[in-house]
């Protein structure tokens, strides 16, 4: 199995490691997610060619590229650091595969969600208020456009676990266990919510 590093060198980008020079109250340090994750999110037949998928807190851009390629979805990067966008701009250029992925660098409470957009993936990127923000512009899409949509939440903290639990427009859908990874933390999964059902 290839290590992180390996797999970067595969595809040609630079994702790996931790970046913590934005990390203050409200945003989380820069990591990447696993590619043995977004192997399994990709394998959960969950995100397909017809999606548009929003990666909220991109870093780099490995979520983002890694699952147009795999998926064939469209992919938006969102990030509030203009650094971690010029390294993912890169990263797009430099990808050894295909990948429809635009990248924007915004603050995610405020930016406004495109209307064809039906996927949302996080990585524990930043607080529970700019996630209720986040959430709650996702939730304000629905109700413009009503579609089916599926939000993604790997490695969850407690306090957004609970926040979910809360916000009555989201509904569980599954939870995609990621343990056998990374054996010893009941963090490693993906949580699957709906909007509206």
């Amino acid at each position: 199995m290839y290590s992180e590093e390996q797999w970067d060198r595969r595809w040609r980008i630079r994702t790996c490691g931790r970046d913590t020079q934005a990390e203050d109250a409200h945003h989380r340090p820069y990591e990447p997610t696993p590619y043995a994750v977004l192997d399994r999110l990709a394998d959960s037949g969950l995100i397909g060619r017809d999606n548009t998928l929003l990666d909220y807190g991109c870093g780099k851009g490995r979520a983002a590229l890694l699952l147009s390629h795999r998926t064939g979805c469209k992919s938006v990067g969102i990030d509030f650091n203009p650094a971690l966008i010029t390294a993912a701009e890169e990263n797009r250029a430099s990808f050894a595969g295909h990948a429809d992925t635009v990248f924007c660098c915004a603050d995610a409470g405020r930016y406004e969600i495109p209307g064809e957009a039906d996927r949302f993936y996080f990585f524990n990127p930043f607080s529970a208020e700019i996630l209720r923000a986040a959430v709650s512009r996702i939730v304000g899409s629905w109700y413009s456009q009503p579609r089916p949509m599926l939000l993604f939440f790997y490695y969850p903290s407690d306090e957004a676990v609970r926040f979910l639990a809360a916000e009555a427009m989201l509904c569980p859908v599954r939870e995609i266990d990621c343990s056998d990874l990374f054996p010893g933390d009941g963090r490693e999964r993906l949580l699957v919510y709906s909007v509206g059902s």
